[in-house]
């Protein structure tokens, strides 16, 4: 009997065990509906009155922060070349029989790093890509290799000026082709165009949130006539012409304007009067930088900041000719040229006086060189001052008369555009 009340009484007391194990968890469960749904939203509502006030510090540092987002800058880096030529010995030094091809990307090894670390890179193309059925040639009527456009693609070339005196060498139709090299390549053109439509269109690149606009303009084409139904495909140098597309680029609402200007002298290393007067012109009707070419040798380049007629200041910058930046010619100083690089930035706020500034002008010597102790791929476009220290560091790959023709180039160069740079 005792024994029967003892197994009585502790199956009374696991049971009881039982039953109070699932109170705690039922309790439990409701602590914690009740913690979410009810405590967890009083304390969003609390949170949205702050407990202690500070002088409404969170409305300051709103403020703050919006002030600073509007007043944040936006730098880029451009970086522009000169002429871009393609003679008979080049060509043919660019052949590879073994392919029946043509590659022209050696040429541009040794300072293809700089276009990599800029954020737009501009060229003057002055030559025609007409087609292997035209016959590829070189002066005075150029024709070069199509796949020249990829190589400079490449390269890190966005946008190339297309009106120039060689822009008509192979007729409307040679235009019309090296165009669509250009696009085939995805190179932004501007300068010459295909249709009418087309040449009422801008060249706008957006970088960074910097809105730029590409214009290109030529005194002339070697005496090669334009079609007369076709006057729209070469944007010839007139001021009416120039003022106009200023005033309609500007309806584009851009923050920057880069005009490439195909005139003065060639071969002279000082810029002309016509020059300055057109650089003035463009300066007074809106463009803030003007790189010039045609010349095919370096000549000055002058930054500034100017007062317009409404009293407003801004900052400006021509480089008059940039020379060569690929071609064979050896008179006096077409072999050395440079790579320019300019910083300019938007500022962005109430309190800026100038919108766009350009913060800095810089430039890298190169030289184009043709290697006598090579029979194929003997041109290439060195940088200057690499090559001085490598030799100056005792490298064996420079020899004594290169470096010293290095050094001269470089004393020419500094010569003509300076040092303040």
């Amino acid at each position: 009997m005792n024994q029967l009340f003892g197994k009585r009484k502790k199956q009374n007391f696991s049971f009881i065990s039982f039953f109070l194990t699932i109170l705690s968890i039922v309790f439990l469960f409701v602590m914690v509906f009740v913690y979410k749904y009810h405590i967890a939203d009083d304390m969003i509502v609390d949170n949205t009155t702050p407990k202690i006030n500070l002088g409404d510090t969170s409305s300051d540092s709103s403020t703050e922060s919006s002030e600073k987002q509007a007043n944040k800058d936006t730098t880029i880096s451009i970086t522009a070349t000169g002429d871009i030529m393609c003679q008979n010995t080049q060509f043919q030094d660019a052949y590879i029989a073994s392919e029946k091809d043509y590659d022209f990307s050696y040429v541009f090894s040794e300072i293809k790093p700089y276009f990599e670390n800029s954020d737009i890179n501009l060229a003057n193309l002055e030559t025609t890509m007409a087609g292997s059925e035209k016959k590829y040639s070189g002066y005075p009527t150029f024709n070069t290799p199509e796949q020249l456009a990829q190589n400079l693609k490449d390269l890190g070339i966005n946008v190339v000026s297309t009106a120039n005196n060689h822009c008509m060498d192979r007729g409307y139709n040679g235009l019309v082709s090296t165009l669509n090299y250009l696009d085939k390549a995805n190179i932004a053109h501007t300068g010459t165009y295909a249709s009418e439509e087309d040449s009422h269109t801008f060249c706008i690149k957006d970088i960074k949130g910097i809105k730029i606009a590409f214009l290109s303009y030529t005194y002339g084409t070697n005496g090669i006539a334009i079609p007369r139904d076709k006057t729209y495909c070469v944007n010839l140098t007139s001021q009416d012409k120039i003022k106009e597309d200023l005033e309609n680029v500007k309806e584009k609402n851009v923050d920057l304007i880069i005009a490439s200007m195909h005139w003065g002298t060639e071969y002279s290393t000082q810029e002309s009067k016509e020059q300055e007067e057109m650089a003035d012109f463009l300066f007074e009707n809106g463009v803030d930088i003007i790189i010039g070419n045609h010349p095919h040798v370096l000549q000055s380049m002058h930054k500034k900041n100017i007062t317009l007629e409404d009293g407003t200041k801004k900052d400006v910058f021509v480089a008059y000719s940039l020379g060569n930046f690929m071609s064979a010619q050896n008179k006096a100083n077409t072999t050395s040229s440079i790579l320019l690089n300019l910083k300019v930035s938007k500022h962005t706020g109430t309190n800026v006086e100038q919108k766009i500034t350009i913060d800095s002008v810089g430039y890298y010597p190169i030289y184009f060189y043709k290697d006598p102790t090579k029979t194929s791929q003997k041109f290439r476009i060195v940088d200057v001052n690499q090559n001085i220290r490598d030799y100056e560091n005792n490298s064996s790959k420079i020899k004594k008369d290169f470096y010293q023709t290095l050094v001269q180039a470089k004393k020419n160069i500094e010569k003509i555009v300076g040092t303040d740079y």
